[in-house]
């Protein structure tokens, strides 16, 4: 018999007030910065109005700012004491909003085979749902090595897709090219697998948490 687990509005409310504060910290804003960059991103790669150079040059500014953004939040929140729990929640969200953006780019342009960007897109829909219900429980579930790693090997494929992307707008084809291709293709399946394995792990954390036994279930 499965078992639901009931939740009055004031149980939420409270639950929910303690995870997202009134005003935004300052790390909190830069993580927003990713949220709003993502669809620029996707607009510049998509419909492309200025020349080649013009538009593979802000492709790289936008990337860097998302990339350099992911890594310089934990850090000004941590430096000024404003680690809470809406940016251990907001951090990954930004997160997944700026990697699937460029993760869909590539895979429409055929660099990144459809197959690995499904297993992503159900990895990090899973975590979301995960957060979602750890959210509800008023616990906020931080990052773990694997999810780590997981995020630098989103962000050497995305780099490495990038290149890809801008040999071809601007019409070069170096001796090196299909070794950079291939070797895209196995940093691809290896984010595919760390993914996975690190999902596995954030499950096991969840049941940690949650205090559930295997045969229960929300």
């Amino acid at each position: 018999m499965r078992q639901g687990v009931h939740i009055d509005n004031i149980t939420l409310t409270a639950c929910l007030s303690n995870l997202y504060p009134d005003d935004m910290t300052k790390a909190d804003r830069i993580t927003l910065s990713r949220v709003i960059l993502a669809p620029f991103f996707f607009l510049i790669y998509q419909y492309p109005i200025l020349s080649a150079g013009a538009s593979t040059a802000l492709l790289w500014v936008i990337y860097g700012l998302m990339e350099i953004s992911d890594l310089v939040d934990g850090r000004v929140a941590r430096s000024s004491g404003e680690v809470s729990n809406f940016g251990k929640l907001f951090d990954p969200f930004a997160d997944v909003v700026a990697r699937m953006t460029y993760f869909v780019c590539f895979a429409y342009s055929g660099i990144m085979p459809l197959w690995i960007l499904l297993i992503i897109i159900y990895r990090e829909f899973g975590m979301l749902f995960l957060r979602m219900i750890l959210g509800l429980r008023g616990i906020a579930l931080g990052a773990r090595r694997g999810g780590k790693l997981k995020a630098v090997l989103y962000m050497v494929s995305g780099l490495l897709s990038l290149v890809v992307v801008s040999l071809r707008n601007l019409s070069l084809s170096p001796p090196w090219e299909p070794l950079l291709r291939n070797l895209l293709m196995v940093v691809y399946v290896l984010a595919a697998v760390v993914s996975l394995a690190s999902f596995v792990d954030y499950i096991l954390q969840y049941r940690k948490l949650t205090g559930k036994d295997e045969g229960k279930s929300i």
